[in-house]
């Protein structure tokens, strides 16, 4: 028995968002930060480093590795698709290259979003009361705006923009997971003769998430979707509906298999690892982690997160129902995993989507109070950021005001602003778009759904697109290790081999691209004439090298990072050791 639903909306409220304008959104927040900059510390360039590691003739693709070491993350399909990029694109600069497939997976999370949240307000449950002599909203209608509005919510967050801009396996993961969320909810509204897209989907989905680095992810996923589509057609359906029913459980079992499958599948590539870690294992007090999750998820999430829970609350009664409980069961096991693993930021990524899709639900319960309240916190927070944002830049170029660009002097060192046409030409058409944005929607114009959501939508992206232009060579400087690399390139000679010890794998990865050195691992039996130590490991280079054959040459400090310092040594030519004289005899006496 299907439960009354919370939304009153009428069909003048449900207009679609014009596609020019949405198209103009997802491109002004896809193309910055792909576009201009370099690779950045430290995941971002560990797995470019990977990458460009897998295009060398003695590459092992079924396990990537960097100069010998193992990466952060246990994945394959990121660094495979960096490396096909790498080889495809071979007219491209390599940190370009890799950027396409990852701006491509991006896409693809902002695509399937909007067709995951539409289909899942298609459902019955999610539709709006019927008003006794008609004018509630349409059903096609209103799933259209309801998955605008979860498209906007999904850009607003504050935590998309710089790991969706990265080219790391957690952004794969995050196109995977989506593509999953959308074949699954899907699943209803396709048919016998059009059930080869979503499985499609579901399958390049989970099998992608796990080959990403998250196969125990994948697999819960795959049972909570299971679970979902099985209650569906329990009570989801009518019981006189007996096509749906039946429908139901064919998707029931498709998604079982390809569950199983996928699992049997990072057996096969020894995918699974035992990556929990709770608070508190690593001996610092279990409140202070606590702390500091809860704090990342406050602003991680921010809108998204009080929008969700209003819809939990709202919609409290269709708990069960399709619309509600797919997004909740992703965006539990993405909690889940941000609890229990070190990287806690990047686990919490993938819940963004389905966690705007909860977001979405909201909007046909809010009052006119609470959207005001939004667009006007939205309005002074976005608009503040974008004027300090001005403000520095214009200190940087000028030199006024003083104190901010003494800040910038003493917190990046050495650097030197420089003014690029361009960038300065997006920026302010960014900013004259922002105020047209604050102008309309100030304005008096009929209520539509996704209006509450224009303007964290619209202010997030115009601060990413001004940090991305205006910014960018400061963030670059500071972000980047190519200062670092170069002053080490400059003390060696760039024809020789250079031995590293106890470098990470982003130092490595910044020597073999912004400095153009040949690395090799320190050993006894290396014969490289330069050596490359980072300072926490030198009390342990006595365990890997003769330190007699070295002779310090230079420690070389990252301008803006005192922590960041690596020392060079050049190995010296030991002489051999002079014969030792005969004693002189002594006649004999006679």
């Amino acid at each position: 028995m299907n439960k009354p639903s919370p939304a009153i909306i009428a069909q003048s409220a449900v207009r679609r968002l014009p596609r020019w304008a949405l198209l103009l959104f997802c491109a002004a927040y896809v193309l910055p930060g792909f576009i201009g900059r370099g690779p950045w510390k430290n995941e971002d360039i560990a797995a470019f480093g990977v990458m460009r590691e897998l295009t060398s003739a003695a590459a092992r693709w079924l396990q990537p590795q960097l100069l010998g070491q193992v990466t952060g993350f246990d994945a394959l399909l990121p660094y495979w698709m960096g490396a096909w990029a790498i080889q495809a694109l071979p007219f491209l600069d390599p940190a370009t290259a890799v950027r396409l497939p990852f701006m491509l997976l991006l896409v693809l999370t902002l695509l399937a979003t909007w067709y995951a949240i539409y289909y899942l307000a298609r459902s019955p449950q999610a539709q709006p009361v019927a008003f006794a002599f008609g004018g509630e909203a349409n059903a096609v209608d209103y799933a259209r705006a309801i998955a605008d509005a979860g498209l906007l919510a999904l850009i607003a967050c504050l935590g998309l923009a710089q790991f969706s801009h990265e080219t790391t396996p957690a952004l794969a993961q995050l196109g995977f997971t989506t593509l999953a969320f959308y074949a699954m909810a899907s699943s209803p509204y396709r048919r016998a003769t059009q059930i080869a897209g979503p499985a499609l989907g579901l399958l390049v989905g989970m099998a992608g998430l796990a080959l990403s680095g998250a196969p125990t992810l994948a697999l819960l996923l795959g049972v909570g979707g299971t679970l979902v589509e099985w209650m569906h057609s329990r009570w989801g359906a009518s019981p006189a509906d007996a096509a749906t029913r039946q429908h139901s459980w064919h998707w029931v079992l498709l998604i079982g298999g390809i569950t199983l499958m996928v699992s049997l599948l990072g057996l096969a590539l020894d995918l699974w690892r035992w990556r929990i870690e709770l608070p508190g294992a690593d001996g610092q007090p279990a409140w202070d982690d606590w702390r500091s999750l809860g704090r990342l998820l406050l602003w991680f999430t921010w809108p998204a997160w009080p929008l969700a829970l209003w819809t939990l609350w709202r919609w409290r009664r269709q708990l069960a129902s399709r619309h509600v409980a797919l997004p909740l069961w992703f965006v539990g096991m993405a909690v889940a995993s941000t609890l229990t693993t070190t990287a806690s930021d990047r686990s919490l990524l993938l819940s963004l989507p389905p966690l705007a899709a909860l977001a979405a639900f909201a909007l046909p319960t809010l009052q006119r109070s609470v959207a005001a309240l939004i667009d006007w916190f939205t309005l002074l927070f976005f608009t503040g950021c974008a004027l300090i944002i001005w403000v520095i830049w214009i200190a940087m170029q000028t030199g006024v005001p003083r104190q901010p660009a003494a800040n910038v002097a003493k917190l990046a060192p050495g650097f030197e602003p420089s003014f690029s046409l361009i960038a300065f030409v997006a920026a302010l058409a960014a900013t004259l778009g922002w105020a047209w944005l604050v102008r309309w929607r100030t304005g008096a114009h009929r209520a539509a759904l996704w209006k509450s959501l224009v303007l964290p939508a619209g202010g997030a992206t115009l601060c990413w697109l001004l940090l991305m232009t205006l910014w960018l060579p400061l963030l670059d400087y500071a972000r980047s290790l190519a200062p670092l690399s170069r002053q080490v390139a400059s003390l060696v000679d760039r024809q020789a081999c250079v031995e590293v010890f106890g470098v990470g794998s982003a130092q490595v990865a910044a020597l073999q691209y912004h400095g153009r050195l040949e690395l090799r691992q320190a050993t006894a039996q290396a014969s490289c004439p330069y050596l490359v130590v980072d300072v926490i490991a030198q009390p342990r280079l006595g365990d890997a090298v003769n330190l007699p054959d070295w002779a310090f040459k230079a420690t070389v400090r990252k301008p803006n990072d005192k922590t960041e310092n690596l020392v060079v040594y050049k190995r010296v030519s030991v002489q051999p050791p002079l014969p030792t004289p005969a004693p002189e005899s002594t006649p004999a006496p006679p």
